[in-house]
């Protein structure tokens, strides 16, 4: 039943409590998507992709869920979000889901009944552990994603559970077959109701080592060893895949954060049947050490492009990469990636837009995006809500080591960075709501915003708009092979993208100097640039040019 639909698809990833409130309470809501879908539609985008609706009581912003099938009333009600999917659907436009099933909410009942007795039949569906020295200390040394231990004590028994995230997402039991069905119960559901698809978060940390030992100490993440791609990780894909993806046309997208590239392979062969694409981090962890977002490195074009290319060539003919830039858990692009947030705004975000969209794989836009939405201007700690700052906050307050490693930083790389609402227009809430929202809305909204957009044809929104229609008009855009250009050029990036008698040529540079054009143009023929007026033998600052070869 599989039509690889996947790969002709556009998505845009809807952050729902920041996208547009409808009822006046200073949340976004499924009313507010269903109102904006004729923007999606005119943007060109074909599928959304719908950060967590379900119900929950927001620890993490709803990636710990109480109620898998039921919607966050805020949000509102399973009517509203069957008819905003029927409208999504008459527009030619696909949903996916986010997965969660890492862990759940504490306020799940399985987790409530689980620590309420030893004999419950939930106790196994969570991974519960004795403590050391009669339980007064945790079974592991391991260290979370939010910082400090994954292990929360359960009242004062000498139990703890074990949590990678925050206190209030414990951790599945996977080895329980019962859980696994469980999770089919739950795609079943949503892919019954028309749902076409699932991102599933954090899906590379479902399968841990059953050793349960304390490893050697590390700066972050100690024990990752453990959880991160564990044993039975590819048993579990292939377990969701053959109960429930094979019977549905589906897209499947796996979070899979500090995978390597020989790891994920084997999750997106075909053959195996385990997911369609993962999201790989390597570029976007172009610009810090070891994969850990507070540690500051400079950014560097070659090491960029070298880290996109490897997936390029190390996937072709055995897997489809994912193209992203933005997403609720990655500061905004604006101002990243050398890119700039002064008079050459505009050209520094399409020439990014214009290096990452034409790869081969599945683009994804994440919203405000195509705006040139930027990172939050908050002056107090106090207007970050996210659970991961404020436990980094602490962190850095009681230990002076941390302060001076990452405490500089903890502000630039804040998730909340990509999680203010978005920019409708320029009054006083943005257009979002017509009440103070649940967080800030950037003072910049008076020019960074759709309204704005859609009336200068030369804005950012409409460049994306033309990126699009370039990737459904010509194939090798979708199936013809990568070739990078100029590898050790430390401005520029450019490649070819090859199919049959069809050649695309695309560069895009990354300085604000005009710099010398050193690519042979000859026999091609210029179809998108950023500029008026361009000169063959220059790039002017930030310039991008998409060129088709004429073979006639």
């Amino acid at each position: 039943m599989h039509t690889n639909w996947y790969k002709n698809a556009i998505v845009y990833q809807i952050y729902p409590r920041s996208f547009k409130d409808s009822n006046g309470d200073g949340f976004g809501d499924i009313k507010g998507i269903t109102s904006k879908l004729d923007y999606l539609k005119e943007l060109g985008v074909n599928c959304v992709w719908l950060s967590p609706v379900y119900d929950s009581p927001q620890e993490d912003n709803g990636y710990d869920i109480s109620d898998y099938y039921n919607i966050y009333p805020p949000f509102g009600t399973l009517d509203d979000f069957k008819e905003m999917l029927s409208e999504m659907h008459k527009r030619g436009i696909k949903l996916i889901m986010d997965l969660v099933v890492n862990h759940t909410s504490s306020e799940h009942k399985f987790f409530k009944d689980a620590i309420s007795s030893e004999d419950s039949k939930y106790r196994d569906y969570y991974i519960i552990k004795r403590g050391k020295k009669n339980g007064q200390k945790p079974p592991t040394n391991w260290g979370g994603f939010f910082g400090g231990s994954t292990w929360e004590r359960i009242g004062d028994t000498d139990k703890y559970y074990l949590h990678l995230f925050a206190k209030g997402q414990p951790d599945l039991n996977w080895e329980n077959p019962e859980v696994r069905r469980e999770v089919v119960n739950i795609l079943r559901y949503w892919l019954d109701m028309g749902v076409d698809g699932f991102r599933c978060d954090v899906i590379n940390l479902i399968s841990k080592k059953q050793d349960f030992r304390s490893r050697f100490p590390t700066i972050a993440l100690c024990g990752k060893d453990a959880f991160i791609n564990g044993p039975r990780l590819h048993e579990y894909l292939h377990y969701l895949y053959t109960e429930a993806y094979a019977n549905y046309d589906t897209m499947t997208v796996g979070e899979t954060a500090l995978s390597k590239v020989k790891d994920v392979k084997k999750m997106v062969d075909p053959k195996r049947e385990e997911l369609d694409m993962v999201f790989n981090f390597d570029h976007t962890d172009s610009d810090n050490f070891f994969g850990v977002k507070y540690l500051y490195r400079k950014f560097n074009l070659k090491r960029f492009k070298k880290r996109l290319s490897k997936w390029q060539y190390e996937l072709e003919g055995c897997g489809w990469n994912s193209l992203f830039i933005e997403n609720h858990d990655q500061r905004r692009s604006s101002g990243r990636f050398n890119t700039r947030t002064d008079k050459l705004k505009f050209v520094s975000a399409s020439s990014l837009a214009t290096s990452y969209f034409l790869l081969k794989g599945t683009p994804f836009i994440y919203q405000g995006q195509e705006i040139g939405m930027e990172n939050a201007d908050f002056n107090d700690l106090d207007d970050y809500k996210d659970v991961e700052f404020k436990n980094m906050s602490a962190m850095v307050k009681k230990n002076f080591f941390y302060k001076l490693l990452i405490g500089k930083h903890l502000k630039d790389v804040a998730r909340d960075n990509a999680r203010t609402p978005m920019q409708w227009d320029g009054s006083e809430y943005a257009g979002f709501s017509n009440v103070s929202p649940w967080i800030n809305i950037n003072k910049n909204k008076d020019y960074i915003n759709v309204e704005k957009a859609l009336s200068d044809e030369n804005s950012l929104f409409y460049y994306y708009k033309k990126l699009i229609d370039i990737r459904k008009y010509f194939p090798s855009i979708i199936d013809g092979k990568y070739e990078l250009l100029l590898k050790h050029d430390k401005n520029i990036f450019a490649y070819k993208r090859k199919l049959d008698n069809e050649e695309m040529l695309i560069i895009s540079s990354f300085t604000g100097k005009v710099i010398k054009q050193p690519i042979d143009l000859a026999g091609y023929k210029l179809l998108l640039s950023n500029y008026q007026g361009n000169v063959n033998n220059i790039l002017k600052p930030y310039e991008a040019r998409i060129y088709i070869k004429d073979n006639k």
